[in-house]
Parts: structure tokens; sequence; C-alpha cells
């Protein structure tokens, strides 16, 4: 008797990153990216990936994707696909399916994650996750802001997901009360992924140019980073300080709403691609910036996730549970 195909994926905007669970521990392999505009669906683009890497149809799906989950479906944010749990048990034959939000899925990955990929950011005491109990946060700038949270409570792991990144910007500098005052003009309301995720660094760009006198200007994320990484563009630097700054910030406040005494842990694409930036700018400090409560905050590890795939290693994680309990 073959052992089970576990499907797994990580879905986003632009991509689609699929591969199949390991039944000995959580891992994954055959990993694929397919771009999500070449299919119709998610069903289509399953069957094309099932094809290319010669696995029969799976018994088990598990469908990490960047959205909130209502009813078993998610509407992928800027994507025109629609994951449903039903349909795909439906359309591929499936025993099982779970779709999920994808900070979810990188919260299941968290005690997976090897200690060479998880990267110090700042002097707090950098400890490994307990054995035991314990809470901890994901915060991740990328195409928007996902943030979620990991419980441990007498062995069983408890994922909170939500939408964090919708919460409203809560200025504490004249630079960025006068920021907020002029992405005010722009936006009905400025919310904390207005300015941490790509095009929130492009937002804080252009609003620091107005503040200058100067409306016109507008750059691209990358842009922004290269000016500021090579020195020839003092705004793209003083941009990029901010945004690593108000960062901190949000995720000094996500630490707390969630008691992540535990750490707190980075992900997205942004803080990956440029740690060099992250370790140097403000970000530790902002995150221990809160009042009476900065001697709790100085003794949470933040820790920056380099391992690839952090929401596929979640996704195999699940997956390889629910086929435990149907073989139990």
């Amino acid at each position: 008797m073959h052992e089970p195909t576990l499907l797994i994926a990580d879905i986003g905007g632009t991509n689609a990153r699929f591969a199949l669970a390991t039944k000995e521990k959580v891992g994954f392999t055959n990993a694929m990216t397919l771009q999500c505009a070449d299919f119709t669906s998610s069903t289509e683009a399953i069957r094309h990936y099932l094809e290319k890497v010669g696995a029969p149809s799976p018994a088990v799906v598990c469908l990490a994707a960047a959205g909130p989950v209502v009813d078993e479906s998610i509407s992928v944010t800027n994507n025109h696909w629609t994951l449903s749990s039903a349909e795909i048990c439906t359309d591929i034959g499936a025993d099982q399916a779970k779709v999920m939000n994808d900070f979810e899925a990188i919260a299941w990955s968290i005690p997976h994650i090897e200690e060479r990929y998880l990267e110090s950011v700042g002097q707090a005491s950098q400890k490994s996750l307990p054995t035991g109990d314990f809470n901890v946060a994901i915060v991740g700038p990328g195409t928007g802001l996902g943030t979620g949270g990991l419980y441990k409570r007498d062995g069983a792991l408890i994922p909170l997901v939500g939408e964090g990144g919708h919460i409203g910007f809560a200025p504490k500098s004249k630079v960025q009360i006068d920021l907020l005052e002029v992405m005010r003009d722009k936006f009905e309301r400025v919310c904390v992924e207005r300015l941490i995720s790509g095009s929130g660094l492009e937002n804080i760009y252009w609003a620091l140019n107005v503040l200058r006198g100067d409306r016109q200007a507008q750059s691209s994320a990358a842009e922004i980073f290269a000016a500021a990484g090579d020195g020839t563009n003092a705004v793209a630097a003083d941009a990029t300080q901010l945004f690593f700054e108000i960062l901190g910030q949000v995720a000094g406040d996500i630490a707390l709403v969630l008691g992540a005494q535990d750490g707190v842990y980075l992900a997205g694409g942004i803080v990956k691609r440029y740690p060099e930036m992250l370790h140097i700018s403000g970000f530790r400090n902002a995150f221990e910036s809160k009042g009476h409560h900065r001697s709790m905050m100085e003794r949470i590890p933040t820790r920056l996730i380099t391992c690839d795939e952090p929401g596929l290693l979640g996704a195999a994680y699940y997956a390889l549970e629910l086929s435990r309990q149907a073989s139990v």
C-alpha cells in the first residue's frame, strides 16, 4: 500500500509555492513555485503541480494563503483565487483539506525551525524556545503586514491569528506625527500596514518628500532600499530608518497584546532581504521603548527567521498531524 500524499502550499498575491509534506518528520520535498496568474483557480494549479512532480491525488491538502479564513474559505488578498476546503476535497478527491491564514502556517512552524535559521536582533537574552509552555508572537512585513502568535499549554499548540496589520498607526515622535498628517490626506484610515510593508515604505518616502516640499518624488521599495544602502539619497535613508523604527514599535505592541514573553519572531520578505539595515536601525530600541514596561520588554528576544519557506514548514506540520489523526 502506498503512503498517502500530503500536498501543501503557501499562496500569495503573485506566487503559489507547492510541495509534498514528508511523513517521517516535519518537512517537505518537491517544492515548486507557480505564477497564480497562469491558472484560473487553485485546483487547476494543484493538478498542474501533481502532474509535474508525478504525484497521485493527495489524501490530505493543507493550503496557507494571505487573507482571513471565513467559513473554511479564503479569498486570497491581491489574487483572483478563492480557496475552499469543501471544494478542494470535491475537485481533487482529497480525504481532508485545510485552508489557513499564511501567518497561522508560520506560527505552526516556529517549534520546528532549527536554531541556525534564527538570527538574534538586539542585545536581549536570545534564549531558545522553552520545551514546556510558551507564548510567542510573529510579525512579518512583505507585500502587506502579517501578524500572529503561538501558545503552548499542557503540550497543546494553539495558534493565534488576526489582522494585526490593520490596527491604527500611533505615532511616537514629531516626525511620525507629521507623517501621519500627510498620509491622512491620502488615506481614509492610516493603519500600520500603510507604513510597514513594501508599499508602506513607498508611502513613508513619499510623505517625507512632501514634508520637504516635493510632492512629485516617488520610488519603488526596491529603489528606496538600494538608494539608502549606497548612500545616494538622504530621504531614502531616513525612510528606511523610520520603516524599521515603526516596525519595532508595532512588534512591541503586538508582544504586549499577546503576552509574548518568550519571543517575537520576524518573518516576511523585507526583513529577510535587508537584515543588515534591520540590525543597525532603531528597531530594538523602539521595541523596548514602552514606558514603565521597558524592563519587561528588554527581556523579550526578537529573532529573525532566515530559513526558506517557513509557511510551507508550518503547513507540512499541520498536514502531517491531519494524516496521523486519520490513521488512528
